[in-house]
């Protein structure tokens, strides 16, 4: 399989999604268009090398979107809600977008069945979010003012654009703009340009002279598909076998596909990897509480990486110093730099950090354009501010009027996953008692990530990460406590979880203690 078209940095030009086009209609921002210049993207010995190039185009403002942003100061409207999406993360936004104040209602696109038996949203399950002209029909017999798209295929592809050039406000990244999930390639480029501290890197399309640099450099050493591979696609190689395996699955057996057709191999980094998130509204940024996952597979953070097998926030490790370093030397430099390139970033920006051991400092590993999945769960049972409000500001440009409400103490999600992943698994395996799970305390809740419902009923297994319990508790031991204790009311022997989610924050808690003792 050969590598899709370039039309900007590294990022494969993905199947366009089915535009609307009405007249009188158009985009109330301007619409980025990059443009690849001539001779710039060249190799070099089978490394590749791309200089930022992106234009944008003004098109015709949208009269009744003037009109409804014309008023100076930012007023609380009442707004219908579509979230695009059906996994955890899809689930958790849902619930918190039905606890807002001003949300009359909320739709979910395709949804899931613990969507839907919540009761946190309508899942409209016939509704392909593929096809841009459906989504907006949609939106306009509902009345939907606010879409908020959740994984990263729809936003690559192109839904917000054509979304905002129907006049209605969608909280996400324009496809051009999520290029930074969508390729490695142009994040590292862009870091190179503005000075982002991240891993020293080299972009390859040859095995041969990847293979060469990575005998040059030595192991251990990180072999990353460029484009979007599900999560799947680093490889953390310890020995050279590894490394060289990673990079024929890629680049010669197609493991990935036209996403492998390009790989990025960066140094190794030792330290403690955090999530760290922000909103962005084009301009400003304003951070989310702090938040760490695990995606190694086995406990002691062991075996292959996942999507993440768990998740707690706040982050001890992420002290307010060290916040105040990220935003300053990675979020805003990245906003500004998106903005200098003529195309501004509107979303959430998921910045996957490194604090370096021998240093201390945050270096950035990768940029994700959504909130995290399990990341998002815990950050949105901890949200007190008025979810529905805060994306809305980040749409209009006012972020910088809005500050973040969260509550105390401190939350967990433990992932429960179908035996065999992130390798092959079965599915249909029955799952039971959830109901018992979110009995253990009022602060559990079951977020749903691959369920299905068999013919007679039952819940089913239907993908490899299904299930996310999650508790909040006054700090990070009692809401573990409560993950687990959630976990193991849950009878499903088809499935599998770590039972070690937090033990790096837990050990440093447990040394604090014994230091003040």
């Amino acid at each position: 399989m050969g590598c899709a078209t370039l039309n900007l940095v590294g990022a494969a030009t993905l199947p366009k999604l089915n535009s609307y086009t009405r007249s009188g209609i158009s985009s109330p921002k301007p619409f980025i268009s990059f443009a690849q210049p001539n001779g710039s993207h060249h190799l070099n010995s089978g490394g590749v090398s791309s200089p930022l190039t992106c234009r944008a185009y003004k098109l015709r403002p949208c009269v009744s979107l003037c009109a409804r942003n014309s008023n100076a100061a930012p007023e609380e409207e009442r707004v219908t809600v579509l979230v695009v999406g059906g996994g955890g993360r899809e689930h958790a936004l849902c619930y918190a977008l039905k606890r807002s104040p001003t949300c009359d209602a909320v739709f979910c696109a395709p949804g899931n069945v613990g969507i839907s038996s919540s009761g946190v949203a309508t899942c409209i399950s016939d509704l392909d979010v593929f096809d841009s002209s459906a989504v907006i029909s949609f939106c306009r017999k509902w009345g939907v003012g606010l879409v908020v798209v959740g994984p990263e295929a729809p936003l690559v592809a192109g839904l917000v654009n054509d979304l905002l050039k129907a006049g209605i406000y969608a909280f996400g990244p324009s496809s051009e703009a999520a290029a930074l999930e969508g390729s490695k390639n142009f994040m590292k480029s862009l870091c190179d340009k503005f000075g982002i501290p991240t891993a020293k890197y080299r972009t390859f399309t040859d095995p041969s002279a990847a293979k060469e640099y990575i005998k040059e450099q030595g192991v251990p050493i990180v072999v990353k598909a460029d484009g979007l591979a599900a999560g799947k696609g680093v490889i953390v190689a310890m020995t050279l076998d590894e490394a060289l395996e990673a990079v024929d699955s890629m680049l010669v057996n197609d493991a990935f596909g036209s996403a492998g057709c390009r790989v990025v191999i960066e140094e190794y980094l030792e330290g403690e990897e955090v999530s760290f998130f922000a909103l962005v509204d084009g301009e400003n940024a304003i951070p989310l509480e702090s938040a760490q996952d695990h995606k190694r597979v086995g406990d002691g953070d062991t075996g292959p990486n996942t999507g993440g097998m768990g998740a707690y926030s706040p982050a001890p490790i992420l002290t307010k110093e060290l916040q105040d370093v990220v935003m300053k030397s990675i979020i805003f430099p990245t906003v500004k730099g998106m903005s200098t390139e003529g195309c501004k970033f509107v979303g959430v920006l998921y910045a996957g950090l490194m604090i370096e051991k021998k240093s201390g400092l945050p270096k950035l590993i990768e940029y994700n354009v959504r909130f995290g999945d399990p990341e998002c769960q815990v950050l949105m049972v901890r949200l007190e501010s008025d979810l529905a409000q805060v994306l809305l500001a980040a749409c209009k440009g006012q972020l910088s009027e809005v500050s973040l409400e969260w509550s105390a103490g401190s939350a967990m999600v433990v992932v429960m996953a179908s035996k065999g992943y992130p390798g092959p698994y079965e599915k249909g395996s029955v799952i039971a008692n959830l109901d018992e799970a979110e009995n253990v305390a009022p602060s559990v809740v079951v977020f749903h990530a691959g369920t299905a419902l068999d013919s007679d009923g039952n819940l089913i297994a239907a993908g490899g990460r299904v299930l996310g319990v999650t508790a909040k508790g006054r700090d990070l031991r009692e809401a573990h406590e409560r993950a687990y204790q959630g976990v193991e009311q849950i009878n499903w022997p088809g499935g599998f979880y770590r039972r070690d989610i937090g033990w790096r924050a837990l050990a440093l808690l447990k040394d604090s203690f014994v230091t003040s003792g």
